[in-house]
């Protein structure tokens, strides 16, 4: 006999399709769908077939690991890994039929030897760095690679491409500065395609758009337009599910350490959703439950597995019943502003514990 896990967390499949749809509407070019991390935390699995049904035909990854868990879930559409290419790694991607980005002069070399072991040439992104000083070909490996371009003989670059340091602040000037940066690059190969913009800088200039959008944590009902509108569609909800209730008096501590300390009669709701589920110690008196709309505040230390609520007042609100920790009166970008953080470690953090429901999906190969 199996018993499903106290509390539910809520994916709607539809809604990640809808998203991808609408940005991919207004993106000129094509617009391909970031499934690393486990899709944003939501289920990779789930989440790559929906988006090649409604259409989508390029992915990225972060890992290897990551790209061979959808490939087969995803036809003939192109699968990209966006980390390095490690020394092991290149005979893997040429059987599955991964692309790699290609950021530094040793993943050049490994991937030109590969095409020469394979006797055809190869394709693949290639990264520059414009300022974000993470990944991509440095000023020093640029020149290089400029002054000995037979480095690429057996590779065909179909995207150049870069990251944007801070695509969701409109108005910041290394916008522009690393946009500049990337076309000055993307000149050296004029046969090859942008590829830019993520989900925020698909809200930018229309010219941050270019040729391969890479939205990703859009997709998933994350704002990317931070002190505006979220014009996305929600993705997720997750309900806690309240396994004690208790009556205290004013003086009770409660959690540890006994950070919050009742100053009336109240009710407090134990539910069975904690730091080990992704719900973050950081929110410790800082968040709040809702039951039919009405708020609960968070009270007490967050712990391992439980978090406690203040429910004094609430009607009908019974053992068993579940609060409302995400959803439609706290957003991923609400509970990320609580936790002081952003909706992607919101999303990207949520547990393996949860009971899922996946709205929308179809059966797994």
């Amino acid at each position: 006999m199996s018993f499903a896990p106290p509390s539910l967390l809520t994916i709607d499949l539809d809604a990640i399709a809808a998203n991808w749809r609408w940005l991919d509407a207004r993106h000129p070019g094509q617009t391909a769908g970031v499934v690393k991390a486990n899709a944003y935390g939501l289920g990779a699995a789930y989440v790559a077939p929906k988006l090649f049904a409604a259409g989508c035909r390029n992915f990225f990854t972060a890992h290897l690991a990551e790209a061979l868990t959808i490939r087969p879930l995803v036809g003939q559409a192109n699968v990209m890994v966006l980390h390095a290419m490690l020394p092991d790694e290149a005979e893997v991607f040429t059987h599955h039929g991964i692309t790699p980005v290609l950021s530094s002069l040793p993943e050049i070399a490994l991937w030109a030897t590969e095409g020469k072991r394979v006797g055809r040439v190869l394709p693949a992104l290639l990264q520059v760095d414009t300022g974000m000083s993470r990944l991509g070909l440095s000023a020093e490996e640029t020149r290089v690679l400029f002054n000995n371009p037979d480095l690429l003989t057996g590779i065909t670059i179909t995207h150049v491409m870069t990251h944007l340091m801070n695509a969701e602040i409109s108005e910041h000037p290394s916008n522009e500065t690393q946009y500049q940066r990337i076309r000055t690059f993307q000149r050296q190969f004029p046969d090859a395609r942008l590829s830019l913009a993520n989900s925020s800088g698909l809200f930018l200039a229309p010219k941050f758009a270019a040729d391969l959008a890479r939205p990703g944590a859009a997709l998933y009902g994350v704002n990317p337009t931070p002190g505006r509108l979220n014009p996305l569609t929600p993705v997720v909800q997750l309900h806690g599910k309240i396994i004690a209730l208790r009556d205290v008096e004013p003086g009770t501590e409660v959690g540890y350490n006994g950070v919050w300390t009742a100053r009336r009669p109240s009710r407090i709701a134990t539910v069975a959703v904690g730091y080990a589920d992704g719900y973050f110690r950081c929110l410790t008196n800082q968040a709040f439950g809702y039951f039919d709309g009405t708020p609960a505040p968070l009270v007490g230390r967050v712990s391992m597995d439980l978090t406690t609520f203040d429910v004094t007042g609430i009607a009908n609100l019974n053992l068993g019943d579940s609060l409302e920790l995400l959803g439609p009166h706290c957003t991923p970008d609400n509970l990320a502003q609580a936790a002081n953080t952003n909706g992607y470690e919101i999303l990207t953090a949520m547990g393996a514990r949860y009971q899922r429901h996946y709205i929308g999906a179809t059966p797994l190969k």
